[in-house]
């Protein structure tokens, strides 16, 4: 009667064993991945113009643009393409590796269309303190919210603040200043306060 009795046993323990399997590959799956795709190199490699200059630039001694002054201070492409918190980061290495099935696949469209636009919450995850600066030479960065509160298609970080060109301004983080002016312009007659 016990040799009927053990596989009984055992057949219980098959559905454990294999979730600690399957959770073990996805874990170490989950591991490579995120190892991976933070070295910027990997992600230039799979993407062909402009996104090739991009990582030339970021390589560079003097950095030329915003994405290259950040680049200079160790932040990673990765750093910011994905949103905040684990699940910016899952969705951001979802979205990477349909981009490497459809790179190996040979169908990736090229030059990589930006399919998720950098938002706000990306940006904040380091910056967060800028959105509270209460100095008026940046007072622009106070109001965003209120102005983003009453118009839903009001400036995001990246209207200013745009990483992958080269005719902003160094001295005032890469800021081009005829964009910024239109931006801040938007702004003032959104909120009322004139031009």
């Amino acid at each position: 009667m016990p040799r009927n009795k053990r596989p009984a046993a055992v057949k219980r323990w098959i559905p454990l064993f294999a979730f600690f399997v399957v959770f073990g590959v996805s874990a170490a799956g989950y591991l490579t991945i995120a190892r991976t795709e933070e070295r910027d190199s990997f992600c230039a490699s799979c993407h062909s113009q402009p996104e090739t200059t991009y990582f030339e630039r970021s390589q560079a001694v003097t950095a030329t643009d915003l994405a290259s002054f950040h680049r200079a201070k160790s932040t990673r492409c990765i750093d910011c393409h994905s949103g905040p918190t684990v699940i910016g980061r899952v969705s951001a290495m979802g979205l990477g590796a349909t981009d490497l099935f459809a790179y190996l696949a040979g169908t990736a469209q090229q030059p990589a269309p930006l399919k998720v636009p950098i938002t706000d919450g990306n940006c904040l995850k380091c910056h967060a303190d800028t959105a509270r600066t209460q100095d008026f030479n940046r007072h622009f960065h106070a109001f965003l919210s209120k102005w983003q509160a009453i118009d839903k298609s009001a400036a995001t970080c990246v209207d200013c603040h745009s990483a992958h060109t080269t005719d902003g301004n160094a001295t005032i983080t890469f800021l081009q200043e005829q964009r910024a002016t239109a931006v801040c312009q938007r702004c003032h007659q959104a909120v009322g306060a004139g031009g």
